[in-house]
């Protein structure tokens, strides 16, 4: 049975609630196109377009017609909360299957399998879970009435978020009938992006695009000539901008110390990152949408999908290494109101973000083959835990390692872990290559757009592609030719000053030994660790990056004036010790300067604490930086480190004083071997912590 755009427009209007709502004519395309052609679509639209009422419209004509439900992969929590909300105004049932209602998904299957599911949500991890794959995915694949890909850049390798995951979309389309419609959606892809989809979802795909103008938008960058100011100008001016937004963080400790210090200068804010709590994401959401929020200091993990049609601004405290990416964040706002300030402040660690979270992508060939060969030689599934032990790399690292095999069809999830299917398995050196080219061209596009003097939107949409974008947009501050001011107010800097100031970082002590290692079970020696701050911090990181990147810190007279011996002794006197420290000793680097540095910052500090300076524990004789990545390797290679033989029975407490903190095995592992030789309680002091 054919539909007519008037069966769309009903559903439509039972969508938005608004009697008088009708289609836009490619919106009423792509369902005509999906229904009665029944055939394949990528769909590239602004933000705002309205892109899930052609798939809910679509899925339920579907339903309509006896077909089963619309499967929907979409990438983020918040994104399916704001999608099942919005399909039950329109009295669509659509559910979800994620980490977050584990408890449901009997329930939920059971629903499925009875008819009376229009949608499912999952997430593209979802679709490689052992249960899932068993349990429902071949169900779904026989009766499902469409399948839509949503944040479909996602499945493109060349795109700005790509997840190993989405392409395990690939099997889902495998399985589907071959008259079963697809829909893939985005609003930040270019034509290379748009090529892949294309090619993954088959030749006959058509491919619907608009213009990606945004009229709302007033993009604007301010340069401070101190980026250790952002905070307080952002406190000098969250007040005069409209409505309540998002201030977006390049990391986590960023966005928890912003939050801390707008919060401390009497804004309703609150940080909102991957450590936050799913209940408390989720209630944040809620305040936030309810105006009761001015704004949430954000990290990615409250990206797209977050649908607040009034939102009134977007800050990025930090550049994103990518045009792609900041027009996908950026796209939260002005999407129900006619103006929504856009303001982007660069920092001077954003070039250093970059090329960590570069760092930390693909791992090389040789740890690869070190992941299969442990799988290959195993007698069973091995869990990522257990993989710690046979490769030198994080956690997180392996099992992005393991996605990526697993697309490829090296490895297969199972029950317990990890298994190898014996497949051949190469390592596309070129196409890594061209990535890693790819990534260093968005980082400069990027730099470029930090100091243009010609319109921001424009050069952001053709920097998508957009054919569109022939002319500037007039709303951006070049275009205005009106910038905004770099002053700040002194009151608001004085409080946010105050707020981030706070004295020291407490470093989570390790409690257990992990596996592979000659020690097991608990840790002894180390109760206590602290930083002088992050060395991404939005005040302390620059001054420390600084004295650490030149390694000539040497102290001064008088030690009031030196602001890091000032810090120090802040945080030693907000330490809360049980028993203050009498010893100090300095752990030694395989660098001569560094050590040097160490040193001498260990002999001020037990001067002005009148404590004894024991000396500096020399690495052993040409002993290795130690580079290893995971806890098994890290403990292996430290632990013959460095040369104790020569440390006598110190008084304790110890206060064991090193350079930088990361993963804190350094500390934790000198500690065990410094309280074996002396029987002391030992505390860890370093001079900054990496996160």
């Amino acid at each position: 049975m054919t539909v007519t755009r008037e069966d769309a427009n009903q559903y439509l209007r039972n969508l938005t609630g608004n009697p008088d709502s009708a289609l836009y004519d490619d919106q009423w395309e792509a369902i005509d196109l999906l229904v009665n052609a029944r055939g394949r679509l990528v769909v590239v639209q602004k933000t705002g377009w309205g892109k899930s009422a052609v798939y809910f419209i679509a899925a339920k004509l579907l339903r309509g017609q006896g077909f089963g439900p619309a499967v929907i992969v979409s990438p983020l929590l918040a994104l399916m909360r704001n999608q099942v909300d919005a399909a039950a105004r329109a009295g669509i049932r659509a559910v979800t299957l994620n980490s977050s209602n584990v408890t449901e998904w009997d329930a939920i299957t059971r629903d499925i399998e009875a008819g009376e599911v229009d949608v499912l949500l999952v997430s593209p991890e979802r679709l490689n879970n052992p249960d899932f794959q068993a349990n429902v995915l071949p169900g779904l694949a026989r009766s499902a009435a469409m399948l839509v890909i949503d944040e479909a850049h996602c499945i493109s390798d060349w795109g700005h978020d790509f997840r190993p995951d989405y392409r395990r979309i690939k099997d889902l389309l495998a399985g589907l009938a071959p008259s079963t419609p697809v829909l893939a959606t985005t609003a930040t892809a270019n034509d290379r992006v748009i090529a892949d989809i294309h090619a993954q979802l088959g030749e006959h795909t058509r491919v619907l695009r608009g213009s990606l103008e945004r009229p709302s938008l007033h993009l604007n960058v301010v340069q401070l000539p101190d980026s250790t100011q952002r905070a307080a100008w952002i406190a000098s001016r969250l007040g005069k901008l409209p409505g309540s937004g998002i201030i977006y963080c390049l990391t986590v400790p960023a966005a928890e110390e912003l939050a801390q210090a707008l919060a401390a200068a009497n804004f309703p804010v609150a940080a909102y990152t991957g450590r936050t709590d799913a209940a408390e994401r989720e209630e944040l959401e809620q305040q936030l949408l309810r105006n009761e929020l001015k704004a949430l200091v954000a990290t990615s993990a409250l990206g797209m999908g977050f649908d607040k049609p009034d939102l009134g601004f977007v800050i990025h405290f930090g550049a994103p290494s990518s045009p792609v990416s900041y027009y996908q964040h950026i796209g939260r706002a002005g999407r129900g109101t006619d103006h929504a300030e856009v303001i982007l402040l660069p920092g001077a660690e954003d070039k250093n973000i970059w090329e960590y979270f570069a760092r930390s992508s693909f791992p090389p060939p040789e740890t690869v083959a070190a992941l299969l060969d442990a799988l290959n030689t195993a007698d069973g599934p091995l869990s990522t835990p257990k993989l710690e032990t046979y490769v030198s790399i994080s956690r997180s690292r392996i099992d992005q390692a393991l996605k990526v095999l697993d697309v490829e069809g090296a490895v297969n999830r199972v029950r317990g872990g990890w298994e190898a299917t014996g497949e051949p398995w190469h390592y596309d050196a070129e196409r890594y290559e061209k990535l890693a080219a790819l990534k260093a061209q968005e980082e400069q596009a990027m730099l470029d757009y930090v100091a243009l003097d010609s319109c921001r939107e424009q050069f952001l949409r053709q920097q998508l592609d957009d054919p569109s974008a022939l002319g500037p947009c007039g709303r951006c501050d070049n275009c205005r030719g009106e910038h905004l001011s770099t002053d700040v107010n002194l009151a608001m800097s004085a409080a946010v000053d105050k707020a981030a100031s706070t004295p020291g970082v407490e470093i989570n002590v390790r409690k257990r030994w992990p596996n592979g290692v000659a020690y097991k079970g608990a840790i002894k020696g180390l109760t206590s660790i602290r930083a002088l701050g992050r060395l991404n911090s939005i005040t302390t990181g620059p001054l420390l990056g600084r004295v650490l990147g030149e390694q000539t810190w040497r102290p001064t007279e008088p030690w009031t004036s030196d602001p890091i011996l000032s810090l120090a002794v802040d945080v030693l006197k907000n330490w809360g010790w049980d028993n203050r420290p009498v010893t100090v000793v300095a752990l030694g680097t395989t660098d001569q300067e560094t050590t040097d540095m160490v040193t001498a910052f260990a002999q001020a500090l037990a001067q002005i604490g009148r404590m004894d300076f024991a000396g500096t524990i020399p690495v052993h004789p040409g002993a290795a930086e130690v580079t290893a990545q995971n806890s098994t390797f890290r403990v292996r290679a430290l632990d013959n480190h460095w040369d104790f033989s020569g440390a006598p029975q110190l008084a304790g407490p110890i206060l064991l004083v090193t350079d930088v903190v990361d993963t804190s095995w350094s500390l934790t592992v000198a500690a065990h071997h410094l309280h074996a030789t002396t029987g002391a309680e030992i505390l860890g002091l370093a001079m900054a912590s990496q996160a």
